[in-house]
């Protein structure tokens, strides 16, 4: 069949409607959730961000970029985080609609990022009248990129599913220790803009920006930006596999103690780990030779401990903590207290009393923690604990190690401990274990990980998992640990450098409409 050309006077072809395209946009993000863990098919978020550039750059206006922005985020975290239902309904008591439209409304706020991102890329590129491949490349992965990192830290930040946490073993993890996870999901959009240009007159640029910055993370992974510091030590991280519906239940209260203090003297090890709030009640509440009876057994066999245990310092504060019990009779007590707490699950944002009473979550309304505080001292090491959600903000981890509390060393091994019973046996635990592995990458720092029902991992500081135990089973992970020292560029900049690179990105796209406009006034008409 030969091709036959339209006829001048033929009606231009159909074009696909707002919410056409906003279909299309919602079905891409929502099969995110395959880019990220337990499933790993980083491509996918590639592929996902250039059907949203796509579709934004044929929209009809800013308007319908921006409505088409919301669509993909919206699916993005409706089926990435849909585990939420599972913590309200299942375990937090909210009638099931109730619960059903509060994980509806955190999508539609997500959503309303990458609206905001899309609306704008949209503005801006009929303002400035920028060519496809400066849209694609510099404009669009520049304004993603800008509030994803924007969605990390305004009202306290979610940053969790953030785009760059696909590519923690991918090509781009290379470039993690320099730029962070926002860095790398600017580049995955950089790369999503570049695919779409291999059907574009430039194709073969494109495909060389693609392959070399493929090319150059995997070479930057090469590098070792950490050392081996001091002796390695020896690790037992417990996980008790406590049911949430049973943790803070009067009845089983007495035999999880039991379990923990059991578990805890069943050997030494220079370091045992207990997961968050592994003890539910108050130093003060405890059976007095409760305490006594681990500090015995940690003098006794030289192991230091860090015990999950909430604090309180009056009636009204309390605090997530953790404690850590020397193995040195009369040695400093070491204390610390989370700093990032959960909205609605560990604080209660304003006005929003009512909505945390439709639930029964225990220890909800907690006092925050300072920014920097010290590492534990471990033999040669020196760990630094971090508390289940505080785990996804890269930055506050990188600023402790940059600038120590007390003019201290930086700590060479991160500890993470977490209670994730609350999500079930969903995909959340398998996404946090993804998010432990990027911090790795960010600071060439192994992240050690215990936790309630998963995942109680050792992670190198290249992101590898060296050793994991099956989640939702009871047991005690040992292992031994080489604690690492120095800086990555992360450790020293932080986010900065990513946020240079993007303000860069932006003032090309500028200057090249600044150029493009004077060329067109120059031309006789």
């Amino acid at each position: 069949m030969r091709f036959r050309p339209a006829r001048p006077d033929a009606p231009p072809p159909p074009q696909r409607s707002t919410r056409g395209r906003m279909a299309i946009a919602a079905l891409a993000g929502a099969g995110c959730v395959f880019a990220f863990a337990p499933f790993g098919w980083w491509p996918l978020q590639i592929l996902a961000l250039a059907v949203l550039f796509y579709q934004v750059l044929r929209s009809a206006g800013v308007k319908s970029a921006a409505l088409v922005g919301w669509a993909f985020g919206f699916g993005w975290t409706a089926a990435g985080t849909h585990w939420l239902y599972v913590s309200l309904h299942n375990f937090g008591g909210m009638a099931a609609p109730l619960a059903a439209a509060a994980v509806a409304l955190l999508a539609f706020g997500m959503g309303s990022y990458v609206a905001l991102a899309m609306g704008a890329a949209a503005w801006l590129r009929q303002r400035w009248a920028l060519p496809l491949p400066a849209a694609n490349l510099l404009l669009l992965p520049a304004m993603w990129a800008l509030f994803e990192w924007l969605r990390g830290w305004l009202f306290t930040g979610f940053p969790w599913l953030s785009a760059g946490y696909a590519h923690n073993h991918g090509p781009l993890a290379g470039y993690a220790a320099i730029i962070g996870v926002y860095g790398l999901g600017w580049l995955a959009a950089v790369c999503a803009g570049a695919l779409l240009l291999l059907a574009h007159r430039t194709r073969w640029r494109a495909a060389g920006l693609l392959a070399g910055l493929m090319l150059a993370g995997l070479g930057l992974g090469q590098l070792h930006w950490t050392h081996a510091e001091g002796k390695p030590i020896s690790v037992r991280l417990l996980q008790g596999n406590i049911p949430q519906d049973e943790k803070f239940n009067g009845a089983h209260v007495m035999a999880t103690l039991k379990q923990y203090q059991e578990a805890i003297m069943a050997a030494p090890a220079d370091l045992i780990a207990t997961p968050e709030t592994a003890v539910v009640l108050l130093p003060q509440q405890l059976p007095p030779d409760y305490l006594p009876a681990l500090a015995q057994f940690t003098q006794k066999t030289g192991s230091s401990l860090v015990l999950g245990i909430p604090l309180a310092d009056s009636p009204t504060v309390y605090h997530n903590s953790v404690i850590g019990i020397a193995p040195r009779a009369g040695a400093a007590a070491y204390r610390y207290d989370k700093h990032h707490l959960v909205p609605f699950g560990e604080f209660i944002p304003l006005g929003f009393r009512w909505f945390v009473d439709l639930m029964s979550i225990p220890l909800g309304d907690q006092t925050r923690g300072a920014a920097v505080q010290p590492a534990l001292a471990v033999k040669d090491q020196r760990v630094l604990p971090n508390i289940c959600y505080e785990d996804l903000f890269g930055e506050e981890i990188a600023e402790q190690l940059n600038a120590p509390a007390g003019g201290q060393l930086p700590a060479t091994l991160l500890l993470n401990v977490s209670n994730l019973a609350w999500f079930g046996d969903t995909i959340a635990i398998p996404q946090h274990l993804q998010i432990s592995q990027m911090r790795t990458l960010e600071t060439g720092r192994p992240m050690l990980r215990s936790t309630n029902t998963g995942a109680t991992a050792v992670i190198d500081g290249h992101g590898v998992v060296r050793a994991q135990l099956a989640p939702y089973t009871r047991g005690t992970l040992a292992a031994t640990v080489q604690g690492m020292a120095g800086s990555t560029p992360y450790i020293l900049w932080g986010n900065k450098l990513f946020l240079v690179l993007t303000a860069l990105a932006l003032g090309g796209a500028w200057l090249l409409a600044r150029r493009n406009a004077a060329s067109r006034a120059t031309i006789p008409t």
